[in-house]
């Protein structure tokens, strides 16, 4: 466990030692600035009853800010150790692979999560300057960084994957880049009754939309099927990571 911890602390260490790092906060904070300015321009022009978390979501900067910078959060993990050479000397280290998959990715998500506590302070401020506390209930903002946390756990694992997979730091970043914007793409698929001869379709596609689960956690719900599947889609990615880093180490 200690060592598990020691490389976690290295990874996350490693975000704030580098430009890169600071670099995703102020594009995190510039995002959810913009989003804000939305947020507040809707409740000027019309009364609104459903939670900010809601709302923000609705002003799509939430998959904007994930898109662009879950790549580049994660791109360092495994493809900046090979291209400076430490990569062989982190291996042949008595650490497994699982532990070094894990602390990686544990690293990537705590950054992750952490680049989104400034959120915490645009809803609450939104609930003082409305004088609406209903706006910004408790249990909401639970579930939305709930599904706010599990998406990311996602991402940060395809991104693990990708950088796994190369020595190029940009070519990891537009690896993930291009998987999680295809992933996304297919979650905008409009619900509707399915297309004749594909009954299996709809609800497949139902079942893998990204943008519907986290629907349902801005408004304050959490369903059992959407935490199985972020947590069993993110477990398998780690999977396909530590056997791509395993097969890496025998070479």
């Amino acid at each position: 466990m200690s060592v598990f911890l020691a490389l976690v602390r290295r990874e996350l260490g490693g975000f704030f030692k580098s430009l890169t790092g600071y670099v995703v906060i102020a594009a995190v904070l510039l995002l959810n600035g913009f989003a804000l300015m939305d947020i507040v321009e809707k409740f000027n022009t019309r009364a609104l009853e459903s939670p900010v978390t809601e709302v923000y979501y609705g002003t799509a900067y939430f998959w904007i800010v994930l898109l662009l910078t879950a790549p580049v959060i994660t791109m360092r993990t495994f493809a900046a150790e090979k291209s400076s050479g430490t990569y062989e000397a982190l291996m042949t280290t008595p650490v497994g692979d699982w532990q070094v998959v894990l602390a990686k990715f544990a690293g990537s998500w705590a950054f992750f999560m952490f680049t989104w506590l400034p959120l915490l302070a645009i809803f609450f401020t939104l609930r003082e300057v409305t004088g609406e506390p209903a706006l910004c209930d408790p249990r909401v903002m639970a579930s939305t960084f709930l599904g706010l946390g599990l998406v990311g756990a996602l991402y940060m694992s395809l991104g693990c994957l990708a950088s796994a997979l190369t020595r190029s730091q940009i070519i990891a970043a537009m690896l993930s880049f291009l998987l999680g914007i295809g992933l996304w793409v297919i979650s905008l698929r409009p619900a509707g009754g399915p297309d004749p001869g594909q009954d299996w379709l709809e609800p497949v596609l139902n079942h893998i939309s990204l943008v519907r689960h986290m629907e349902d956690f801005t408004r304050g719900l959490v369903d059992g099927r959407h935490v199985v599947f972020y947590v069993s889609v993110t477990a398998l990615l780690l999977l396909v990571t530590q056997r791509v880093v395993q097969s890496r180490r025998w070479q």
